[in-house]
């Protein structure tokens, strides 16, 4: 078990370092920081002093090392445009993130699982039918789109909640709807595959024939078997929620990390961006190493040693 563990942190470390190498490169290839912070007009000696205040005037190779050097030195950077460490600025947006982030993961997995579940016990019948085709339609419709809408109907039309902005509860219900129904829209569609897989096999047939109930069986031992790789996708929901926020935090005027993302990369704020990156990134890397670890505490068979060389 330790050196699962072991190895599966070297990954994490590597894919973290992945993408921060990744954003470190895309960031500066495509522009130069001084020529969109200052002014278009500022004089070239002005810009120069910028570029060289904050090391810009060096070769990407020894920016990429001082950068890493910070990073391991606990600094993330000072921000180009306030002034202010890096990890501050990211840090004050991370709750409103979370405010709908979290009940959007909710939303997830409370409507999608259960309604993967219904339409897996009712196979081809017109309620797994219109449960898919609902399901598709949500998985297929862009979050931004599906919030428009949800703008249009809810807070325009019949001017039950406000359209945008930080607030109270109100203010939560539409960009968490809309983060959150295509996550439970995938949930669904895999929820009723895994649990089709999982009725389809020989212990489900025989468990009828000793004469269990159906709900005994359903409970008992379809749906632990069918959790298993239901918990897979859920790691890779947490990441599109993430993703799916820098869309819908825009779309509702939301102060948090996906909007400060769009910000920081227009302006070339690299130090902030660079910083989202990483956060996201553990995040990320959190969730999927949570997920791989409830493997064994779902399936005890994946607890158990490997059994000893011998005869077959």
């Amino acid at each position: 078990m330790l050196r699962y563990l072991v190895i599966r942190l070297l990954r994490a470390l590597l894919t973290l370092i992945a993408i921060v190498s990744f954003a470190f490169i895309v960031l500066r290839a495509s522009g130069d920081p001084a020529m969109l912070i200052m002014s278009i007009d500022a004089p070239p000696a002005a810009i120069a002093a910028f570029r060289k205040a904050w090391g810009l005037d060096q070769s990407l190779w020894v920016q990429y090392l001082r950068y890493f050097a910070n990073v391991f030195n606990g600094s993330l950077g000072v921000s180009m445009r306030d002034g202010r460490p890096a990890f501050d600025i990211v840090c004050e947006r991370i709750p409103a993130t979370l405010l709908i982030t979290v009940p959007a993961l909710l939303i997830t997995l409370l409507i999608g699982i259960p309604t993967g579940i219904f339409a897996a016990l009712r196979r081809n019948s017109v309620a797994d039918r219109l449960t898919m085709l609902v399901s598709v339609l949500g998985y297929s419709m862009p979050s931004f789109v599906l919030g428009l809408v949800l703008v249009l109907v809810f807070a325009v039309l019949l001017n039950w909640l406000p359209s945008g902005g930080y607030g109270g509860w109100q203010n939560v219900i539409l960009p968490a709807v809309a983060l959150g129904t295509g996550g439970a829209a995938a949930i669904a569609r895999f929820s009723r595959s895994a649990m089709l897989e999982v009725l389809g096999q020989p212990y489900i047939r025989a468990a009828r024939a000793k004469g269990l109930l159906w709900r005994a069986v359903v409970t008992r031992h379809a749906l632990p078997n069918a959790a298993i790789p239901t918990v897979t996708i859920v790691g890779f929901m947490i990441g599109s929620l993430v993703a799916g926020a820098v869309v819908i935090e825009s779309v509702f005027s939301w102060p948090g990390i996906g909007r400060l993302l769009v910000v920081a990369v227009a302006t070339r704020d690299l130090a902030v961006v660079q910083t989202i990156m990483i956060l996201v990134g553990l995040a990320m890397i959190g969730a999927n190493l949570t997920v791989d670890l409830l493997y064994g505490w779902i399936d005890p068979r994946l607890r158990a040693p490997a059994a000893g060389g011998g005869g077959h």
